[in-house]
């Protein structure tokens, strides 16, 4: 493989990481607000009972397969590039995503303090890949 057509490989290998566990870190907890206090519907139903609210949660499912998409992306990614970049690379750009995901998506408060992070942590990743 010729070295643009690595890196464009290494790039789309980091970024179907972060797209996948940034999706599923926000879907599960976009479920987990619909569904509720676990406490409450486990007070009221059991514990069978808030497991079954939490496994029949549609969203929550979709979580979990993004979340596994990842993971088995990452894999591939491990065993194809080098894990000194792959690794960093895709575990702080997922803190990067995941905080604008919980901006626009979730409406969170995202305070000056985790974009100032994201800076660096966007900074921190061009560092290594160059």
């Amino acid at each position: 493989m010729s070295h643009p057509q690595a890196i464009l490989a290494t790039v789309a290998m980091i970024a179907s990481i972060v797209l996948s566990a940034t999706a599923g870190d926000i879907l599960t907890a976009s479920a987990m607000r619909q569904i509720g206090d676990l406490d409450l519907i486990r007070a009221k139903s059991g514990l069978f009972g808030a497991a079954a609210a939490v496994v029949t949660n549609g969203r929550f499912g979709l979580g979990v397969v993004c979340l596994a998409l990842s993971f088995f992306s990452l894999l591939f990614a491990f065993s194809h590039r080098d894990l000194s970049l792959i690794g960093p690379a895709a575990t702080s750009l997922t803190f990067v995503t995941n905080a604008l995901a919980a901006k626009f998506f979730l409406r969170e408060n995202v305070d000056h303090r985790r974009w100032t992070a994201a800076i660096f942590v966007c900074v921190g990743v061009a560092l290594l890949a160059f």
